[in-house]
């Protein structure tokens, strides 16, 4: 007995009637992509971490991080914002803090950074001031037994950021060690902390500054006002005021950000002058546990 089978239909060859019915997903821009990837990493690291948090550095890249992660949980961050305040910053900056931390319902933690005295004086000055964050942040870790910090460092920034992972295992010491960094493929992220110490989640790693500004421009994200020019110029990245220089800039306006973004060559972090001291200053802190 013969038995006939019906060959399936092929795509092409489906009635014109049911092609039509289909629905046309909408196509999502560049934006939309990098959004839906870091609340994906935002939603991994909540799922599988017991206790988080969310370094807060009150520049335009930490609040985009709180902004995606408002967005990831439906408007509610499950986790302490951290801030490892030097009490060096801007006061634009502390006003903003103070204003936003009440506005989006953080749970903020502010825990304050040693004394430069106390810090490993073969540092250049500005790299020493600026490892009193790293001192800060363990002495946070310390106290508070986060196994994983969220962090919004990107790859375009700086070199050493360049060679980073999305989800960052470090040492006990909470030093980082850039000859062991897990494989991350297909976004298949290693979430597991070795035994006593805590993983960097960096879910802004794959951005760049035109996207930060983008997308800041896109969801009417609040900024600083010293990211826009005054007198001439401006900052492009914020940190503690004696070690943090304005660029020359007439962009007043994030239109404008952007648009001074497509013809320059001067780097981000022209303005910090960690990045003008040594060549291997910033890297000594980052494998020593910086951001």
């Amino acid at each position: 007995m013969t038995t006939h089978v019906t060959p399936p239909l092929a795509a092409s060859s489906a009635p014109k009637s049911v092609l039509a019915a289909r629905p046309v997903a909408p196509s999502m821009d560049h934006l939309d992509e990098l959004e839906a990837q870091s609340i994906y990493i935002f939603r991994e690291a909540f799922a599988r971490l017991k206790k988080l948090a969310l370094l807060w550095s009150l520049g335009k890249d930490s609040n985009v991080m709180i902004w995606l992660a408002r967005k990831a949980f439906f408007g509610k961050v499950p986790f302490p914002a951290l801030h490892v305040d030097t009490q060096k910053k801007f006061p634009e900056m502390y006003a903003f803090r103070d204003q936003y931390a009440k506005e989006w319902d953080l749970d903020l933690k502010v825990d304050y950074c040693p004394p430069i005295e106390e810090i490993d004086p073969t540092l250049p000055p500005a790299a020493r001031s600026a490892a009193r964050k790293t001192e800060g942040l363990k002495l946070a870790l310390a106290k508070y037994g986060f196994d994983g910090l969220i962090a919004g460092i990107r790859r375009d920034e700086e070199a050493t950021r360049a060679k980073e992972r999305v989800f960052s295992p470090r040492g006990l010491e909470g030093g980082w060690d850039v000859r062991d960094q897990p494989p991350e493929f297909w976004d298949h992220f290693n979430a597991s902390p070795p035994q006593g110490a805590h993983l960097r989640i960096h879910p802004i790693l794959h951005w760049t500054e035109e996207d930060i500004w983008a997308y800041t421009q896109r969801e009417n994200i609040p900024i600083i006002p010293l990211y826009l020019s005054n007198n001439g110029k401006r900052y492009r990245s914020l940190g503690d005021q004696d070690i943090t220089n304005p660029v020359v800039s007439d962009a007043s306006n994030i239109e404008e950000i952007l648009a001074e973004l497509k013809a320059t060559k001067i780097p981000e972090r022209a303005g910090r002058a960690l990045d003008h001291e040594t060549e291997d200053a910033f890297e000594r802190l980052r494998v020593a546990g910086y951001l």
